[in-house]
């Protein structure tokens, strides 16, 4: 009461309106609600970064923090309604949006307007729209402020103005005028120093967070720099006022963070830095740290990375001491394309792809599991470039996973200029974002979020894009689920077929001809179609986990569930001896029938009760094996013995063995039973002569495992 005869007296003495108004606002504070939605991955959620950067940052600098209070922020998906209860009595809610929570964001604030016509509505993020700002706005009148760029410094500015809406001070904002039209003030600067924003973690943004949600299992987001010194024309990493990177303090700062992550039990760390590995100064003690606090807590249990492009020196030690340490599940070597032309046209060619195959060898040699990634529908690829881009990776000895991604356009990057897409032709659909491995069902409210996904350039028209698709997925398939892959690999290492005319066979003869192999590739090239028709990225199926599958994952469970492999494996075989003949290849029948045969027998499957010992005419393991880790084997004929452990791992029925071998495999490529040279035979014998067929053990009484 005495404050308020204070303000009084101020007013009657000449103080200005806006202090009996602060004063007002001390008393009634204003709330502010947060939303970063990220999607959930096996019962896991992200920390939302942003917003206690944002919430650091304002805390340290807005004068009037005080005058503010935060509501609990939305982390995850929820129903929009209860988004809105939660929100519907806030003054302010902020907004940071992406191409995987774009529309559910947009749904919130929407309802929230209908709701509670004066919330203010700030909205941020990559996924705001530099170039086509106003229509955006207009396209969403609910929105009453858009920022683009980094938001810390705008978020404070923008709370420190908030009381008088007035924002001409407020920089790289988007807001309505006088007359309805749309104001966009100019571009902030770049916060040079990132220690000018205070960590969240050390000042205890998430703490409340962790207390409130003890149920979830938290993935740790984390920045140890920001920017990229790249610009690749489909990322929006180094576009404009990301392309400096700015570094935050390691033993101030970065140090005790990771110690955060370990007291608090964070099973998983991500890193959200570009180029990890760029100052080999830091990144390598960093890794250092996260390796001595798991032996003394325990936690965290990973650690992923982006690899730093042209520097294979530091990628390999850091992924070397990921990799030994147990914190890695794979080493990324993100190559993209290895074509020219493309990378030209999507201005990497200032990365040089030696240091990419140097990492490669490095890594197979040193046997560290490595995946990669390539995507599909690049500017000036062509299927022939593609093709022989991802048969040349096979060759240098990529052999667990490449990722074959399909290419789509984000809003702010180089390559979503209309001008670009003219250019090179991109034909694009919208559908809508699937996650891999999601669960059906797992979209709240049937809010899907959507991409603009290319399925066609001027360099691989929409049929040779069907065509490429559908080769990735047979390389999936055969090679990378391990399906065929002993084959394919003797047939190269030992004959000199190359991988691209071994991958090439499959895709024009499957096609062409009727068996369990063709029936499986036809819906490879039925799903490529569906896609390019705006279908999903993945397969749904009910059946089998009720997730979504990748296409080649599915066709591996159908493969073996419909008691489809010994017919899968004849087709196989025959594609196989037909371009041996073809290449004028003599006497590799039975080295390619044992080859089929040994990787028969090492498909991982449930319900074995008994170890296998194989007897073999040639060295089939070895030169496989040795092929793997970049050795050359020469093939020898003798008798050879294998022990094949089938009952060290055992899977109890089927769901479980689609959740641990099929989807959990997916880069780590565990879908072989462990091999080793044995000198005599325990409990079985098998070989060529003898037995062809793979024993499966049925479970239960359950007629679909019959």
């Amino acid at each position: 009461m005495v404050d308020f005869i204070r303000h009084l007296y101020w007013m009657k003495s000449g103080a200005s309106d806006f202090h009996l108004k602060r004063y007002l606002f001390k008393m009634n504070k204003i709330k502010i609600g947060t939303v970063q939605v990220n999607n959930s991955f096996s019962g896991q959620n992200y920390l939302p970064l942003s917003l206690g950067f944002l919430y650091s940052h304002a805390k340290e600098y807005a004068s009037n923090f005080d005058d503010y209070e935060f509501l609990n922020p939305i982390y995850k998906r929820v129903p929009v309604n209860d988004a809105v209860e939660l929100y519907k009595d806030a003054d302010i809610v902020a907004f940071s949006v992406y191409v995987w929570n774009n529309n559910i964001s947009m749904r919130i604030a929407e309802k929230l307007k209908e709701v509670n016509p004066n919330v203010f509505i700030l909205m941020g993020g990559c996924h705001i729209p530099e170039r086509d700002i106003d229509k955006f706005m207009y396209d969403h009148p609910y929105i009453d402020i858009a920022t683009i760029g980094e938001g810390e410094r705008v978020f404070s500015l923008f709370l420190e103005n908030f009381p008088t809406k007035n924002w001409n001070d407020v920089p790289s904002i988007s807001y309505y005028g006088a007359n309805n039209e749309i104001i966009t003030n100019p571009q902030a600067e770049r916060i040079k120093d990132m220690n000018e924003i205070p960590s969240p973690f050390l000042e205890g943004y998430f703490d409340g967070l962790l207390k409130d949600n003890p149920e979830e299992r938290w993935i740790g987001l984390w920045e140890t720099n920001r920017g990229c010194p790249f610009a690749c024309t489909f990322c929006d990493w180094g576009v404009g006022f990301k392309n400096k990177v700015g570094k935050y303090d390691l033993d101030g700062r970065l140090y005790y963070e990771i110690d955060w992550f370990s007291k608090n039990k964070i099973e998983f760390v991500f890193n959200c830095d570009a180029n990890f590995g760029i100052y080999k100064d830091r990144d390598f003690p960093i890794v250092q740290k996260f390796v001595q606090n798991k032996e003394k807590y325990g936690y965290p249990h990973a650690l992923s990375v982006q690899n730093t492009k042209n520097s294979n020196i530091e990628s390999y030690k850091i992924q070397k001491l990921l990799s030994d340490s147990g914190l890695s599940k794979g080493a990324l070597i993100a190559f993209q394309s290895l074509d020219p032309a493309t990378l030209k046209a999507i201005k990497r060619s200032n990365i040089k792809l030696d240091v990419y195959y140097d990492l490669q060898a490095k890594f197979m040699k040193d046997g560290i599991k490595t995946f990669s990634d390539i995507i599909l529908g690049l500017p000036e690829e062509t299927y022939e470039s593609f093709t022989k881009g991802v048969s040349k990776l096979i060759s240098l000895g990529q052999h667990n996973r490449i990722q074959f991604n399909n290419l789509s356009i984000l809003p702010n990057t180089d390559m979503g200029d209309p001008d670009y897409i003219e250019h090179y032709g991109l034909k694009t659909v919208e559908n809508d974002i699937i996650n891999i491995h999601g669960a059906l069902g797992e979209w709240i409210d049937d809010i899907y979020e959507t991409q603009q996904m290319v399925v066609g350039t001027k360099s691989m028209p929409e049929e040779d894009w069907v065509r490429t698709r559908t080769f990735g997925y047979i390389v999936a398939f055969l090679h990378f689920n391990k399906l065929f892959q002993i084959p394919i690999i003797i047939a190269n290492s030992v004959y000199g077929i190359s991988y691209k005319d071994i991958f090439d066979r499959f895709v024009t003869e499957s096609k062409s001809k009727t068996g369990a192999l063709s029936e499986l590739i036809k819906v490879f090239y039925d799903h490529a179609r569906e896609m390019q028709n705006g279908g999903p990225e993945f397969m749904s199926s009910e059946k089998w986990l009720n997730i979504w599958w990748p296409p080649d994952e599915l066709a591996f469970i159908k493969a073996v569930t419909e008691d489809k492999l010994d017919d899968f494996y004849e087709d196989a075989e025959h594609i196989l001896f037909k371009l041996l003949d073809d290449k004028g290849i003599k006497d590799y029948k039975e080295v390619i029938k044992e080859a089929t045969f040994l990787n028969k027998n090492l498909i991982k499957l449930p319900n074995q009760t008994k170890n296998l010992n194989l007897k073999l005419k040639y060295n089939i393991w070895d030169v496989y094996n040795k092929t793997l880790f970049g050795r050359d084997e020469k093939l020898r004929v003798g008798e050879f013995n294998y022990f094949v452990d089938r009952t060290s791992e055992t899977w109890n029925s089927w769901e479980d063995w689609c959740e641990k071998v099929v989807w959990w495999s997916n880069k780590k490529g565990a879908y072989l039973y462990n091999c080793e040279v044995a000198s005599a035979y325990d409990d079985i014998d098998l070989d060529l002569t003898n037995i062809m067929k793979i024993k499966r053990e049925p479970f239960g009484n359950d007629a679909r495992y019959q």
